[in-house]
């Protein structure tokens, strides 16, 4: 697929997805979400870490309103069509896809980008970011899984706070409630992110059971949990990463891992 509404390079195992329509902040179309699926799907072949960004002075302002204008006419449309032709394929092929994924954030993060930057294994925002689920103001319901993703991070009255009110929540506040994993100035954002994914990328393949893992527990008891962390084990154990990091370890040397 040939990519008009987004960026995507790999370098030093890094996949870097960028929406790519500053002068909406990156609000997003269905033609965007097909790109974007398309790119996560090239970066689980491609790469070992992703870093998903936006270009220009915002992440993603949410679904791009304006463009959708066509179906307001029609009293039988159904706005959640694109959710499932294009906007849902891409949280889950963040969720199950082995690399892990950061999402760089600067400016909003609105409406379905909420959740799009929400569902970052890592999240790392500018000091300028926050998140802004507003589809209380244009009478719609929160998408791209943000009901499930920012109740699992804050609870249940927080999420409620966002989405009922809409009420923007800044970089700071965000950190202290655990929906970001570090806030960063923004002249520093891209570098920060691409270090941290450069690392990531270094790590071994535990790194991929250990993401699956995490997102599986959200979901199960602690007899499951338990029960998956053995099978991990036994899986993480049998590869050459582990070998490779436990003779580093007697040797006193960093290990370097191949994703094996």
């Amino acid at each position: 697929m040939a990519y008009e509404h987004i960026l995507y390079s790999v370098e030093d195992g890094v996949a870097r997805i960028s929406l790519n329509d500053p002068k909406t902040m990156n609000g997003v179309t269905e033609a965007m979400g097909l790109e974007m699926a398309d790119a996560f799907d090239r970066a689980s072949k491609e790469s070992r870490a992703v870093v998903m960004t936006g270009e220009g002075k915002g992440f993603c302002s949410g679904a791009n309103l304006a463009a959708a204008q066509d179906m307001l006419a029609d009293p039988m449309r159904d706005v959640g069509g694109q959710l499932d032709r294009a906007f849902n394929p891409v949280i889950m092929a963040i969720k199950c896809m082995e690399q892990p994924v950061i999402t760089a954030i600067r400016g909003p993060a609105a409406g379905f980008g909420a959740g799009l930057a929400a569902a970052g294994d890592v999240v790392i925002m500018a000091d300028n970011a926050f998140f802004f689920c507003a589809f209380c103001h244009v009478g719609l319901v929160p998408d791209g899984g943000a009901t499930y993703l920012l109740a699992q991070a804050v609870g249940r009255v927080r999420a409620m706070q966002m989405m009922l009110l809409g009420e923007k929540i800044d970089a700071k506040t965000a950190l202290d409630w655990g929906l970001a994993t570090r806030v960063v100035p923004e002249a520093d954002l891209d570098a920060e992110a691409m270090k941290l994914a450069k690392s990531l990328a270094a790590g071994p393949r535990s790194l991929g059971m250990i993401k699956r893992m995490a997102w599986d527990a959200l979901d199960s008891s602690l007899e499951t949990a338990l029960n998956a962390e053995r099978r991990g084990q036994r899986d993480a154990g049998r590869t050459e990463d582990f070998l490779e990091g436990v003779g580093a370890f007697i040797e006193k040397r960093k290990p370097v891992f191949k994703g094996q």
